[in-house]
């Protein structure tokens, strides 16, 4: 069973009728062991901002060094979106286990007429991962209501209601006292229920949990007091907290009062659980770090751009009141919801704009556009209200119409953000094929139709990409790949929502020839994708900015002031060797030269800000008159920002982007920031780490972190994102990064590679002492694959492999200054 066999046998329980009850579910756990025993659990219900509450415990969480899970819904893309383990997400191989262990129980039961549910089956998958990954505590968000949710199965140590409104009144009461009623029961046997609740739900909750702890405003008299700050810059919301024993200012990067309410609750949960090992310190950085797709998400700032997925009356207020903190001119609303709801009381909750394009999601329960617009229309919302054939379509003309000065909201659904955020996420990548053997290779990593894989394999040795699409976009795709000559392969879609993984192939004329031919059947968030990877476009620096690898492939030289450090061993921990050995870099051809005041070794202890500062500071004064720009390598904020006022031109982090305060630095200075992959910094000696495939995982998660400082103001060409060789990957997988580096051009970000010295040359024989061979091989093969940029400690030789390499690949190119 291939993963997308198993993804669509756990989508297709859909069709079983929901059936409330833990008994389900608990049963299924017995004939899988009870994994989840031994599991600490925080849960979370609330008719709204239960995810958000989830995410932002779990982030303060791990943030206080705990091993953590999560499970929430919906998915955006795939179904391992909803479970997480130190915010990665559930391994393909996981769910395929899980599947091929649980099917013939559940054929079984479903036989019997006693079928479980999607939500049944995917939670007992969460528990059952959580198990087996050591989890030290998981949060669980509610799916509905409290008692009869499947998420009840476990006895939480910590649990919340966020608010009740009227929701699901068939299932829960059509009271606010019966809704509060079925919530609260998520409450833990030794501590008090948190909640958010306020006014007549806040008395409806404490009617059922007399001894609740209250989160709200002062003027509320709450157990637990917030204020809220309002925006400090388009993406965070300050925000302080005070308990009857700590206290918290910090930002959110969920800007609006309600998200500093679910704070609030949060940061009860987190010190109900961890007490005193919560520090304030943890709950500042674990809150400013709870990054939250889809919540009130600033995608662009010319025009604003936002995605919220508020579904009922309650949320849509809720943006409107935070929208109203941004300073725009006219409002164009994209706006998909599912039949369910209630869109006119949803729609007379939004702002009025100035133009509403209506759209459903690929979602059977979607409402249909027509009637979203008898809303709008209902209520005189909008000079131009008119249906839109996909969310796809609806952005575009909204951001069409829009002037630099305005603001696109798409709100209504999850499902419809969804949708609209890959005109973003979603990537294409270029993949090498050699022979049939490579196209196979592609062909199996995006789990095809077989027969079709076969038929294809042979046809692929030419421009090949892969690209992740809905059912209906492989449909278009296949039609019109068919028609102008291109091959489309894509693996049988059953369940409609998961993306998949689709291998387009041709000549560059076929491939153009398809571009025009998408366009043309309104599929031009597709093509906007692949255009760039057709056209073999890469990444070029505006006209004010003078970076050297813009023009050629650039040699970084490693400056260690460090005791420590696993390769020179502190041989430049002396500021003037260090300054000494920096100038002999710049002569031997370096463009760069890395200043690093803490090593990142396995096992390397920390070095505290401001040793850390005194280390780096007087060497980056010395460097000022360097004919090459100076990158601070450092994992913190603090030390970054007096790097860069001592005059250091780049940040290189190797957490990328732990620090939350790293990318606002960047956008604040205008530098460059290098984004490296790493699971730990320093390295955990003896961790193992799970990749499905080493490559497109660590481009996946690279991408989030590019996101976060694309929306922190920096340009896309300032992200420069360095796969981490050495950082959770084994040596093979190491190789493997370096032999697929082409693909991360998916990501249009200068690529850095930094494999100077690295253990991974232990895997073809090379001792702690003879890798310098080696470094030069790997460099000269960076090259050629792609860098723009090489990290290494021994400049001359590597600047000779790089020079050699560009030679090679055109030697009519070669530099005038590289010549002697």
């Amino acid at each position: 069973m291939d993963y997308h066999a198993a993804a669509d046998f756990l989508s297709d329980l859909r069709r079983f009728a929901l059936d409330p009850g833990t008994e389900s579910i608990r049963e299924l756990l017995e004939f899988l062991d009870d994994p989840h025993e031994g599991v600490a659990f925080v849960q979370v219900a609330g008719s709204n901002g239960k995810g958000s509450t989830a995410r932002m415990t779990e982030s303060i969480l791990r943030e206080a060094g705990y091993r953590t899970g999560l499970y929430t819904s919906p998915h955006f893309d795939d179904i391992r979106e909803r479970v997480r383990v130190d915010g990665r997400k559930i391994t393909e191989s996981a769910v395929v286990e899980f599947v091929e262990e649980v099917r013939p129980y559940l054929v079984d039961r479903a036989v019997e007429g006693d079928p479980l549910t999607s939500f049944e089956t995917l939670t007992a998958m969460s528990l059952w991962y959580f198990g087996r990954s050591d989890v030290d505590v998981a949060v669980l968000e509610v799916g509905m209501g409290g008692r009869l949710d499947a998420t009840s199965v476990v006895d939480p140590v910590a649990a919340a209601v966020t608010a009740v409104s009227l929701e699901h009144t068939d299932i829960l009461g059509d009271t606010l006292d019966d809704i509060a009623a079925e919530k609260v029961t998520v409450a833990p046997e030794d501590a008090p229920l948190v909640t958010g609740a306020t006014g007549e739900s806040l008395a409806a909750v404490r009617r059922h949990a007399p001894d609740a702890l209250s989160v709200g405003l002062a003027e509320e008299s709450p157990d637990v007091r917030v204020r809220y700050d309002g925006l400090v810059n388009h993406a965070e919301a300050g925000v302080a907290l005070t308990g009857e024993d700590w206290g918290v200012e910090t930002r959110l990067p969920l800007p609006g009062a309600y998200q500093a309410r679910n704070a609030g609750v949060a940061a009860t949960l987190a010190r109900q659980f961890g007490g005193d090992r919560v520090t304030e310190a943890h709950l500042a950085r674990g809150l400013r770090n709870a990054h939250w797709p889809g919540r009130f998400e600033v995608v662009e700032r010319d025009p604003l751009v936002v995605l919220d997925g508020a579904h009922n009356p309650g949320a849509c207020e809720a943006v409107a009141e935070t929208l109203a903190e941004y300073d725009y001119d006219d409002l164009h609303l994209v706006f998909g919801a599912m039949h369910d709801k209630d869109h006119r009381s949803m729609v007379e909750a939004l702002p009025p704009a100035a133009s509403v394009r209506t759209c459903a999601p690929a979602l059977e329960r979607a409402a249909d556009p027509a009637v979203l617009a008898a809303a709008f229309e209902a209520v005189g919302e909008g000079e131009t209200v008119e249906p839109a054939g996909s969310v796809a379509a609806g952005l575009a003309a909204a951001r069409d119409a829009a002037a630099p000065e305005d603001c696109v909201l798409v709100v209504g659904s999850l499902f419809a953000v969804a949708e609209a955020r890959r005109r973003w996420s979603r990537l294409a990548i270029t993949r090498d094929v050699d022979g049939v053997d490579d196209a196979r290779a592609v062909l199996d990593r995006a789990h095809p139709d077989a027969v079709d894989a076969a038929a294809a394999a042979s046809e692929s040795v030419s421009d090949v990409l892969t690209v992740r699409l809905d059912r209906k976009e492989a449909r278009a795709l296949d039609r019109a790949a068919g028609r102008v000559g291109a091959t489309a392969i894509t693996a049988d879609y059953r369940s409609g929502r998961e993306l998949r993984a689709a291998v387009v192939a041709g000549t560059n004329a076929e491939l153009q020839e398809l571009l025009a031919a998408l366009d043309r059947r309104e599929l031009g968030n597709v093509a906007d994708t692949l255009r760039p990877r057709i056209d073999g476009a890469t990444t070029r620096a505006p006209a004010d900015r003078d970076y050297p690898w813009i023009e050629r492939p650039s040699v970084m030289g490693v400056l260690n002031v460090t005791p420590d450090s696993f390769h020179d061993g502190g041989e430049y921990f002396d500021a003037s060797a260090a300054v000494e050995r920096a100038e002999a870099m710049v002569e031997a051809g370096a463009d760069v030269i890395d200043v690093g005041g803490e090593s990142t070794r396995p096992g390397a202890d920390p070095v505290p800000v401001e040793a850390e500062i005194e280390r780096v500071r007087p060497v980056i004064e010395a460097l000022a008159d360097l004919d090459a720009l100076v990158s601070i390598d450092t994992r913190k904020a603090a030390v970054g920002r007096a790097a860069l006022e001592a005059g250091a031109d780049i940040l290189n982090d190797v957490t990328g982007l732990e620090d939350p305060e790293m990318r606002f630095l960047a956008a604040e200075f205008d530098v460059p920031v290098i984004v490296m992959h790493s699971i730990d910094a320093p390295v955990v000696p003896g961790k193992t780490v799970t990749y499905d495939d080493v490559v497109s995982d660590v481009i996946d998660e690279l991408a989030e972190r590019v996101a976060l400082a694309e929306r922190a103001g920096l340009d896309r060409e300032q992200v420069i994102v360095d796969p981490g060789l050495g950082f959770g990957k084994s040596d093979v997988e190491n190789f493997e990064l370096l032999d697929r580096l082409p693909e991360f051009r998916a990501l249009d970000c200068p690529i850095l590679l930094g494999h100077s010295h690295k253990s991974m040359f232990a895997h073809v024989g090379q001792g702690a002492d003879e890798r310098l061979p080696a470094t030069i091989a790997a460099t000269a093969l960076a090259v050629d694959r792609g860098a723009d940029i090489v990290r290494v400690h021994d400049v001359a030789e590597n600047v000779a492999a790089v020079r050699t390499a560009v030679a090679t690949a055109d030697a009519a190119d070669v530099p005038d200054d590289w010549r002697a």
